[in-house]
């Protein structure tokens, strides 16, 4: 019976330790899946800009244009939502006929491993 006991606490201390990590460990898997998100639509708005000459005026314009396959899943909120755009009115190339989104964020208003806000990614 001591035996078992023994052999429980060893194993509740491994399980306390190795809880954490995981948790820590899936956090930073999002994060690096909301940098290749951010990437991606920044790398599409770019294109469609320098292709059509103008900004587009929401991400679905990227989906409708055929530059991304669908709107991704902001992996902080779990929402395809809860992106948050940067329109400006400059024009970025001599081209360029309309203004329109410049830049993309994650909606979260929550802080990252390295403290700061994924809305400033």
């Amino acid at each position: 019976m001591i035996e078992l006991v023994i052999v429980m606490a060893i194993m509740l201390i491994l399980i306390t330790l190795a809880i954490p990590r995981f948790v820590g460990a899936v956090q930073h898997a999002r994060e690096a899946a909301l940098k290749e998100d951010l990437q991606t639509l920044r790398t599409a708005i770019d294109t469609y800009t320098m292709d059509k000459q103008k900004g587009p005026q929401s991400l679905q314009d990227l989906v409708d244009a055929g530059y991304l396959k669908t709107i991704p899943e902001d992996p902080i909120t779990r929402s395809k939502d809860s992106w948050v755009t940067d329109s400006d009115q400059a024009m970025y190339s001599l081209d360029e006929t309309d203004p329109g989104i410049t830049d993309v964020h994650s909606g979260s208003t929550d802080a990252s491993s390295d403290g700061q806000p994924y809305s400033s990614w």
